[in-house]
């Protein structure tokens, strides 16, 4: 493996990647059950305010510390603050997405499982209570989701092993177009079921009704993790980032998109649960329960569903590979020869790790850890501790330790961005950002 294949082949590649590292979950799974309980339209315009103020600055200073050094997390922090203890970002990173990806891959088990069950009729003819049982049943059955999450960390491990150039980035210009494509004809058919416009004006005619300082911190909370910033991902990708590519465009770039695929979401989900006269705030079985309910009513719907759990799949993959991908280069500390190994070895200890998840609604259901499932209490760790703290340094290092000559030089690399905006960027990302995250974790940990 050539040195040059460590790096994006062009900007679109890395956009595209950055991108499918964002969008996951957080923007298909955890933004329409939230919505769905959180207003819908008011939620969503707060949501895309948040993420603009917020998210992207945060972005931003992610890819400003990765280009700079265009080394791992950890290196980064040493190079940029010698003989301090910053480097201890990059290894909570590292410790992030490990806990991170054990548990992620227990949901990309799931879905695994509901894509073979729909292609092979499992799924046909069952009522929306059915598909409560089965999915219950289908969590609790410790083969079937071990041998699922294996399938999933063997997929992100095969892809993360080939490299930069001929993995992720060849697995992400396959895979984003194709989401797209799907998210596209699922909406089509949503959008065209009879009484879809409810569902249409739930997610898109914002009632003030439904405002609740809720709703704003629940938005405030998804625009933080709706862009994989606080975990050093963004900052790993950003470091195979050529010094001519405009970093400001890139990011304006990935927050457009994963904006563009939260309202697609949207409009692909609420418009058939609304059609149907179902709940639109069902919470986290959103997905699981009540789609394929939606699904099963239509024309074809199974053929619908099918596509929409491979929409899912897709999401889910090209964030895990930007998961992986910060271990295995933290791992090799830049000798490539080494990449395979790292990822074999990094990927099958972090699927051990994840088993106690994907067994925690079956024979572990009664082991809990501070009141939690071992799952919830893996997802509470890393979405209200981890990442929150992690973003939290990584606006203070930008804004107090990076030295500002050498961070606005970075910034105008490739473009010719007004020392204005940069420094309001700067402004917010020392004043604004760290009061935000610190009312996120506050609320998150029940405080305020």
């Amino acid at each position: 493996m050539k040195q040059s294949e460590q790096q994006w082949s062009s900007k679109i590649s890395f956009i595209l990647a950055a991108a499918g590292s964002a969008i996951g979950l957080g923007a298909i799974w955890k933004f329409p059950y939230v919505a769905g309980t959180s207003g819908g339209g008011i939620f969503f315009i707060i949501f895309l305010i948040f993420t603009l103020l917020i998210g992207l600055p945060l972005l931003l200073a992610e890819f400003v510390i990765g280009r700079t050094t265009q080394k791992n997390a950890i290196v980064s922090f040493e190079e940029l603050a010698p003989k301090t203890n910053w480097h201890i970002v990059g290894r909570l990173g590292f410790i992030t997405n490990a806990i991170l990806l054990s548990f992620y891959s227990v949901v990309g088990g799931w879905i695994l499982i509901y894509l073979v069950s729909g292609s092979i009729g499992n799924l046909n003819g069952l009522t929306e209570t059915e598909y409560g049982s089965y999915f219950g049943e289908t969590i609790s059955n410790p083969f079937l989701v071990i041998i699922a999450q294996l399938v999933f960390i063997l997929i992100t491990i095969i892809v993360v092993a080939k490299g930069v150039q001929s993995g992720i980035e060849k697995a992400s210009k396959w895979m984003m177009p194709a989401l797209f494509i799907l998210f596209l004809v699922i909406i089509i058919r949503s959008i065209t079921l009879e009484n879809s416009l409810e569902g249409i004006l739930f997610i898109l005619k914002p009632s003030l009704s439904s405002l609740t300082s809720d709703t704003i911190l629940f938005a405030l909370g998804q625009s933080f993790f709706a862009l994989s910033v606080g975990a050093c991902t963004m900052l790993t990708y950003s470091s195979y980032l050529s010094k001519k590519e405009n970093l400001v465009q890139s990011a304006f770039s990935i927050v457009l998109l994963n904006i563009l695929v939260t309202l697609l979401a949207g409009l692909a989900i609420f418009p058939a649960v609304f059609a149907f006269d179902l709940e639109p705030d069902a919470g986290p079985v959103l997905l699981f329960n009540v789609l394929p309910t939606v699904f099963n009513s239509m024309p074809f719907g199974m053929v619908f569903l099918i596509a929409f759990l491979l929409l899912f799949l897709f999401a889910t993959l090209t964030s895990a590979f930007s998961m992986l991908e910060l271990i295995v280069a933290i791992l090799t500390k830049g000798n490539i020869q080494r990449r395979k190994f790292y990822a074999w070895m990094s990927g099958l200890v972090i699927f051990l790790v994840g088993v106690p998840s994907a067994l925690s609604y079956g024979v572990l259901s009664d082991v809990h850890l501070f009141g939690k499932s071992i799952f919830d209490f893996a997802d509470f760790l890393v979405s209200n501790i981890l990442l929150p703290v992690g973003a939290l340094f990584i606006a203070l290092f930008v804004s107090f330790k990076f030295p500002r000559t050498t961070l606005y030089k970075e910034m105008q690399l490739g473009s010719s961005l007004p020392i204005s905006l940069l420094t309001a960027w700067f402004f917010i990302i020392r004043y604004v950002v760290p009061v935000v995250i610190i009312i996120v974790f506050l609320d998150s940990l029940g405080v305020i």
